[in-house]
């Protein structure tokens, strides 16, 4: 049995310890934000902040994750705007969707550390694939996410609907 903080929520997993992160937030914990892409770690579809850090939850286990603080997709903010989610909406720099709640994350935890990435830095960071090719405008929408964290700027909120229906965004 695994206990750790989820989105600020005690959480007690009763699943085996080396069942991945990844299953136990999406079967167990209903948190299906959080995707599923290649098993390995190395697309980041499936990546949450642990302790702060950005980390694929396919390759992490529960055992690992035991006492962590972890947040997903829909922990980072729950109406869906923080500045990340909006400065990607305000850059276009959302295709498909698939990968986006990957990204937000990844780019959360390094907004986090570095409030004013380079081009290099944001490289370094976001090692994340995108099918869709959305890389220039990522960069683009890091920038004006960190430019708005530090109050630099001010990005228009997100409407929220009336029935949500992708907790990615």
């Amino acid at each position: 049995m695994a206990r750790l903080t989820v989105n600020n929520q005690p959480m007690e997993f009763r699943l085996e310890p080396d069942t991945p992160l990844l299953w136990a937030l999406r079967d167990a914990a209903n948190l299906t934000g959080t995707k599923y892409g290649c098993g390995t770690g190395e697309c980041g579809a499936c990546m949450v902040i642990v302790d702060g850090q950005a980390m694929p939850s396919c390759t992490l286990s529960l055992g690992e994750a035991e006492g962590r603080s972890v947040t997903t997709i829909e922990g980072l903010a729950p109406d869906r705007n923080h500045p990340v989610q909006q400065a990607l909406v305000a850059e276009q720099a959302i295709q498909c969707g698939f990968c986006t709640p990957g990204l937000v994350m990844a780019a959360a935890a390094l907004l986090a550390h570095n409030g004013d990435p380079t081009e290099q830095d944001i490289a370094a960071a976001i090692t994340n694939i995108c099918r869709c090719g959305v890389y220039p405008r990522l960069v683009r929408a890091i920038q004006r996410a960190g430019r708005a964290l530090r109050n630099a700027e001010t990005l228009p909120p997100l409407p929220v609907p009336a029935t949500a229906t992708a907790p990615g965004l």
